[in-house]
């Protein structure tokens, strides 16, 4: 009974049922992934990036109206991708919102927020340090005669690299140095979870300011009985317990119960269906959900 509340949020319970692609009237698509700077940045003669253009297809598919994406690598350099121009220009998304960070000489990563209706206005607030420099964005939406907010975000990451999750694996087999191989786990994890709070406290405060009605696309990096998972949704609904079934895992490595990807909505709007699109290209799954403005 004490852990009721953590458990709720774990799974939904929901019979599966086939995701629809044709859109119903009235609905808005809202596409969110964490696409890891599409994996290959630099040109090269792999036919135009085999895996690139595999992430590009799996997102013209979608035939969605709002894609907010993590981690979203874009280059004024001739010899890397320029990805914002290709998604605009390939898929018919003439609005956009991009908080980028350099990442080299004219290359830029962030977060992003795609739209199909019109932008008529936009924000962004940065997180304090010792976070890392991941924004909060927002775009605001006219959708006939409602202007609604989009929220994106990636909060602070773990920051495992190869020795780390190496660590982990020797963890699990039991092997020697468990003692050793634990401390430096559970030191970033205290450091992530630190961090994320903050940020999350963050985006609580600025949420209760919001005039709008409310769609919020996050990779949260957290799972759902989490501190920044309870703060940040409030009392949105999350897209895949209304609609998904299962576990609903977005993240392809560790553990397979990590769900840190999240669509939320206010009570604005009613979730018509969800989907998850479990292919290996991103480390994260992209989610997918179809939301209905109530009159």
């Amino acid at each position: 009974m004490l852990g009721i509340k953590s458990i709720l949020v774990f799974a939904s319970f929901h019979r599966p049922a086939t995701f629809q692609y044709k859109k119903e009237p009235g609905t808005i698509r809202v596409v969110s992934w964490n696409v890891a700077r599409f994996i290959e940045m630099k040109r090269n003669d792999n036919k135009g990036s085999q895996l690139r253009l595999k992430m590009m297809d799996q997102i013209g598919a979608q035939n969605a109206d709002v894609l907010c994406f993590q981690e979203f690598f874009h280059s004024v350099d001739p010899d890397w991708y320029p990805n914002v121009e290709y998604i605009r220009q390939h898929f018919n998304y003439p609005y956009w919102y991009y908080s980028h960070d350099a990442d080299g000489d004219n290359h830029f990563t962030g977060s992003i927020i795609f739209s199909r209706f019109p932008i008529v206005d936009s924000g962004m607030i940065r997180y304090p340090r010792p976070t890392l420099p991941d924004a909060l964005i927002h775009a605001d939406i006219n959708v006939g005669a409602d202007t609604l907010r989009v929220y994106n975000t990636h909060l602070q990451s773990l920051q495992f690299g190869r020795d780390d999750y190496e660590r982990i694996s020797q963890i699990k087999d039991a092997e020697d140095g468990l003692v050793s191989n634990s401390k430096t786990i559970f030191s970033k994890l205290k450091t992530g979870i630190t961090n994320r709070s903050i940020q999350a406290d963050i985006i609580s405060q600025v949420l209760e300011d919001c005039p709008h009605p409310v769609i919020f696309c996050a990779d949260l990096n957290d799972v759902p009985n989490s501190y920044a998972y309870f703060t940040v949704k409030g009392n949105m609904q999350d897209a895949f317990l209304k609609k998904g079934f299962g576990i609903g895992r977005t993240f392809s490595s560790l553990s397979p119960t990590l769900r840190i990807d999240y669509i939320f909505a206010d009570k604005d709007f009613r979730v018509r269906q969800f989907n998850r699109i479990v292919r290996r290209s991103s480390d994260h799954y992209m989610i997918v959900a179809d939301l209905e403005l109530k009159k």
